[in-house]
C-alpha cells in the first residue's frame, strides 16, 4: 500500500539543471481542457517554488489535469511586467498535509510550450 505521502521515483532523462528559486505570487489562466474542448476562462494565483528556461514548480489549491494548458504570468526582473507563456502540465503531486475535505495543496510541474 503506497502512502500519500511516497511518491513513486522514476528515471528521468529530462535535464532539470538551470533552476532558480522564484518564491513569487503569479496569476495564471486555464483557457481550454485537455481534451481541447472550449471551457469558460478559470483564473487564480500560484505561488511559484523555482523556475528554468524549461518551465516552473508552482504550488496551487486545485490540481489541474495533465496536459492542460495553463497561461502563467511570469515574472520578469522588473516587478511591474509580467509576461504571459503557455505552459502544458505535467505532473501534479498532492501535498499530505491541508484540509480534510479533499482540498489542499498540490505541487504542480509545468513545462514551457514555445
Amino acid at each position: 500500500m503506497q502512502k500519500e505521502w511516497e511518491w513513486p521515483m522514476k528515471e528521468s532523462h529530462e535535464s532539470h539543471s538551470e533552476r532558480a528559486a522564484l518564491l513569487r505570487s503569479i496569476p495564471y489562466e486555464i483557457t481550454a481542457s485537455a481534451e481541447g474542448a472550449a471551457v469558460s476562462a478559470v483564473s487564480g494565483r500560484a505561488l511559484s517554488l523555482n523556475i528554468s528556461s524549461g518551465g516552473m514548480l508552482v504550488l496551487m489549491e486545485q490540481a489541474p489535469q495533465v496536459e492542460q494548458v495553463l497561461k502563467v504570468y511570469v515574472p520578469t526582473p522588473i516587478t511591474i511586467a509580467e509576461t504571459p507563456t503557455l505552459a502544458e502540465v505535467r505532473w501534479t503531486r498532492k501535498l499530505p498535509f491541508g484540509k480534510s475535505n479533499g482540498n489542499g495543496a498540490y505541487f504542480v510541474g509545468l513545462k514551457f510550450m514555445f
